[in-house]
C-alpha cells in the first residue's frame, strides 16, 4: 500500500470511519428505506402490526375489559382496514397497554414509527454485541450475516415485537457474562409479551436452581401482571385465558395460526401425527417432550458451566423449540445463538459434529428456505433442524470441555 493510502486510512480511522461504521451506515440506509417503502405499500394492512394496532386501539378507546372479545376485535378491525388480516390479537394485555399511544396516530403513521424503532434496535444490537460476538472476524461479513438472517427482516416488515425480544435475550446474555444474574432475569422477564418462549427459558434456570435469575424474572412478571389487570380487569384476564385455551384446542384454525406453520415440538407432532392423534393427546405428548428437553438442557448446563456461552445458545434454541406458538419472525432471538455457535466452531475437535454445525448454520442463514417452507405450509420441518442445532451445541460444549481438561492435564 502506498504512503498516500496509508495516510488516508489513518485519517479515516481518526474520523471513526472503518468497515464496521460503513457496514452499519449501509445497513441503516437499507433498513430505514425498507420501513419507509413498506409503510407506503399496498399490503401494509396485511401485516401482523394490524393486529397489534387493533389491540392498542381497543385499550386506547377505554374498552380494555373486552380486549379479547372476538366480536369486538372483528368490529374494530373491519372498521379500521379495507383488507383486514384474518388473525386476532392474542398477546398479553400489558403489550396493548404499552403500545396504546401508537393508536392515537393513523395506522400507517403508527406502522412507520414502530418500524423505525425496530430498525434502530436492529442496528444498535449489531454495534452493541460486536465485542461479544467475535466471529466472523471481518466487520462487513458480520454485518452481512445480520442482514441475511431472514426472520429479522420478516419481523421488521410484519411489525412484530420479535426484535425487541432479541434485544432482551441479548441484554440478559451480556448481564450474565458480567455475573449480574438478578438484573439478567429482570431484563428477560420483560419479554413476557412472548411468554411461550420466556417461560421455558426461565424453567431452565429454575431447574438449575439459579434462584437470583428466577427471582428477577418473577419480579418483572409481577409488574407486568399488575399492568395487565389494570388494563383489562379480572374479567378481561379470564377472557384471555379462555382465548388461549381456544387457540390450543384448534391447532388447524388459520385465524389462530395453524400448527403446521410452527417449527416447535407441538407443531412438528401436529404436522406428522395430526391426522391420526387428537389435539388433546398431541398437546400432552408435546408438553412431556418439551419438559424433558428443558430438564436435559438444565442438567447439561450444570455439568458444563465453563461453556456458559454455548449453553446459553442451546437454551435459546430449547426455549424456541418448546414454545407453544411460533412463526418465522419468532426465530429472531436465534441469531444470537447462531453467532455464538459460529464463534465456537473452531473449538469443536470432532470433525463430524463440526461439519454438522456448519450445515445447520448454513440452513438457518439461507433465506429461501424459510420462504419456501412458509409458502408450502411445511415450516414445522424446521423443528428437527432447530432440535439438532440445540443438541450440537451441547455436544460441542461437552467435547470442548474434554479437550480443555486434557490440555490442562498435559500442561501440568
Amino acid at each position: 500500500m502506498s504512503h498516500y493510502h496509508l495516510r488516508r486510512a489513518a485519517a479515516l480511522s481518526r474520523l471513526g470511519i472503518n468497515e464496521m461504521t460503513m457496514g452499519v451506515v449501509g445497513a441503516a440506509v437499507l433498513l430505514f428505506g425498507a420501513v419507509l417503502w413498506s409503510a407506503q405499500g399496498p399490503n401494509v394492512e396485511k401485516t401482523d402490526f394490524s393486529l397489534t394496532y387493533v389491540g392498542a386501539k381497543i385499550v386506547r378507546d377505554g374498552m380494555g375489559s373486552r380486549l379479547y372479545d372476538i366480536d369486538l376485535q372483528k368490529q374494530v378491525r373491519d372498521a379500521t382496514f379495507h383488507h383486514p388480516n384474518p388473525l386476532f390479537f392474542e398477546h398479553p394485555p400489558f403489550e396493548a397497554a404499552l403500545l396504546s399511544p401508537l393508536a392515537t396516530m393513523s395506522f400507517r403513521k403508527a406502522y412507520l414509527v414502530w418500524g423505525l424503532l425496530n430498525a434502530s434496535v436492529w442496528l444498535v444490537l449489531m454495534l452493541f454485541l460486536r465485542s461479544y460476538l467475535p466471529s466472523p472476524g471481518e466487520d462487513l461479513g458480520y454485518v452481512a450475516l445480520w442482514l441475511l438472517f431472514a426472520p429479522l427482516g420478516v419481523a421488521l416488515f410484519q411489525g412484530q415485537s420479535s426484535l425487541i425480544l432479541l434485544a432482551l435475550y441479548a441484554a440478559s446474555f451480556v448481564l450474565l457474562t458480567r455475573s449480574h444474574e438478578l438484573a439478567a432475569g429482570m431484563v428477560l422477564g420483560f419479554g413476557l409479551f412472548k411468554f411461550q418462549f420466556i417461560l421455558p427459558f426461565a424453567l431452565i434456570f429454575l431447574f438449575r436452581k439459579r434462584w437470583r435469575y428466577v427471582t428477577g424474572v418473577a419480579c418483572s412478571a409481577v409488574c407486568l401482571a399488575v399492568l395487565s389487570v389494570a388494563t383489562t380487569g379480572w374479567q378481561g384476564i379470564l377472557l384471555y385465558v379462555r382465548f388461549l385455551l381456544a387457540i390450543g384446542r384448534n391447532p388447524q384454525n388459520l385465524s389462530y395460526g395453524s400448527a403446521v406453520d410452527m417449527p416447535t415440538i407441538h407443531g412438528f407432532l401436529y404436522g406428522v401425527l395430526g391426522q391420526i392423534v387428537n389435539p388433546t393427546a398431541l398437546s400432552i405428548i408435546a408438553a412431556g417432550l418439551s419438559l424433558f428437553v428443558l430438564v436435559w438442557i438444565a442438567q447439561q448446563w450444570q455439568k458444563r458451566g465453563s461453556a456458559a456461552n454455548s449453553m446459553y445458545a442451546a437454551a435459546i434454541a430449547a426455549s424456541l423449540v418448546t414454545g407453544s406458538h411460533m412463526f418465522t419472525h419468532d426465530f429472531s432471538p436465534l441469531v444470537l445463538a447462531l453467532f455464538i455457535a459460529l464463534a465456537g466452531i473452531h473449538a469443536i475437535p470432532n470433525r463430524t459434529w463440526r461439519g454438522v454445525m456448519i450445515c445447520i448454520l448454513t440452513v438457518f442463514w439461507f433465506p429461501p428456505i424459510y420462504f419456501t417452507l412458509v409458502g408450502t405450509h411445511l415450516l414445522y420441518l424446521m423443528c428437527p433442524i432447530l432440535f439438532l442445532f440445540m443438541v450440537s451445541l451441547v455436544l460441542g460444549a461437552r467435547t470442548g470441555l474434554k479437550t480443555a481438561v486434557r490440555e490442562q492435564a498435559i500442561s501440568r
